[in-house]
Parts: C-alpha cells; structure tokens; sequence
C-alpha cells in the first residue's frame, strides 16, 4: 500500500476524475489560503477566511456524505477510521463557529484562527497520508472515478459555514444540505456585500446575514438533522443517535 497521495501522479490516482485527485486538489488550494491568512490581517484575512471556509465545508460535507460511507463498506476497519475523522471535523467546526462570533478585538481571536490552521492542516495529513492510501488500496480506478463523480455533485451544493449540532453522516447531514446550504449560500453574499458595500448597504446585509444566521441554528436543531451520527464525535456524547 502507498503511504500517502500527496506527490503521486493523476494516473496513479485513478484518473483526473477520480475522487482521490479531487480531494488532493481542494487540500493543494487549502494550503495557498491558509499561507495567506497567516500572511495578512483585518478586512483582508476575512475575505481570505471567507474563500477558506467556502472550500472548507462543502469539502468536508462531501467527505462525509460519499466518501467517508464508501470507505467504511470497503474496510473492516472503516468505522473506527471515520470516527476519528469526523472527531475532527467536529472540532473544526466547534472552532470556526466560534471564530464567527468572534471580533477583531477580541483577545482570543487570534488563538482561534492559529487553531483553526493547525487542525485544517493535520486533517489533511490524515486524510492524504492515512485514510486515502487505504481506499486506494481497495478500490480500483472505476470505482474512484464513480466517487469522484457523486463528490463533485455533493460538493457543488452543500453548506458553506459551520454547522456543529447537525449529524456528520447520512441521513442527518444529506437532510440538513438543501436548507442549510441556501441560508449559507445567501450568507456569503450579504456579508461580501457588506465588506465591499457603502456604509448602509454594509449595516443591512450584516443585519439580513444575523438574521439568517438564527434562522440556521434553529433548522440546526431539528430531531432529523442529528439522525445517523456517532454521537463520540460530539463532545460529552456517546453511542449513536438512532
């Protein structure tokens, strides 16, 4: 088995489809933004955090949606090796929400996004150096193809900001992307117009974009959104929500 995909070749990845070549792309863009957040600060970290975030999440829903099932039919081992995964995208998400309540002033802000680029950075190392080699090793370049596929389509129309309470597996987080998705969607154009806008446009969409921000955390909290998950992978829960 290789040890990771990091420099192997397109061919080796099963294709220019194939869903290895797909994450391994996103993870290659991932490491440009987060030199660049480290390398800048107020009004333009946020447009940079911006474009991480809305590379971030849907990559991350994908993962979970297609990636991450396939890859637990495939291995005997597959459950224990998402579980500690979606660990960590849990905690990702527990970060970056938390860095979105945050303001430039506040103390902790810069903690927070230090936090956010190391754990960013070692889930793509786990991801590239420990989990992908092992669905390569187990699924042929068809197959990969076919994942590559459905990952895209997921990817193109999931959520783009941190959603903590929802399930990291089906059927939670597959009931959770059209509403979240559209509210999150709708989001980023506020807030960008709201950076780049006159004084009153910039207060209405921030106010529109708090608005809408409740309206998310109240569709967080639907019973069938949590449905399917390990529930280790959120803090102070054990078992699975049935």
């Amino acid at each position: 088995m290789r040890t990771s995909i990091a420099h192997q070749s397109i061919e080796e990845l099963g294709g220019a489809g194939s869903v290895l070549v797909r994450q391994r792309t996103d993870h290659q863009r991932l490491d440009e933004l987060l030199r660049k957040v480290r390398a800048t600060g107020g009004t333009e970290q946020d447009e940079v955090l911006m474009r991480v975030w809305r590379l971030v999440f849907p990559h991350a829903f994908a993962e979970e949606a297609v990636l991450w099932p396939a890859l637990r039919r495939a291995l005997p081992d597959g459950e224990e090796l998402t579980v500690q995964v979606e660990r960590e995208h849990q905690e990702i998400n527990d970060v970056v929400a938390a860095l979105d309540r945050s303001r430039h002033h506040d103390r902790e802000r810069p903690e927070l996004i230090d936090r956010a680029i190391v754990m960013l950075s070692q889930d793509v190392r786990d991801e590239e150096d420990k989990l992908l080699p092992r669905l390569q090793a187990t699924l042929g370049p068809r197959e990969l193809q076919r994942l590559g596929l459905a990952w895209g389509i997921v990817r193109r129309t999931a959520p783009t900001r941190p959603h903590p309470v929802v399930a990291r597996r089906p059927p939670g987080n597959v009931l959770a992307a059209l509403p979240l998705s559209a509210i999150d969607r709708t989001r980023d154009v506020l807030d960008g117009a709201a950076r780049r806008g006159p004084a009153p446009v910039a207060s209405a969409g921030r106010a529109a974009s708090r608005l809408l921000a409740a309206v998310a955390g109240a569709v967080e909290q639907a019973p069938p959104l949590r449905r399917g998950e390990d529930r280790s992978t959120h803090s102070g829960r054990t078992g699975h929500e049935g």
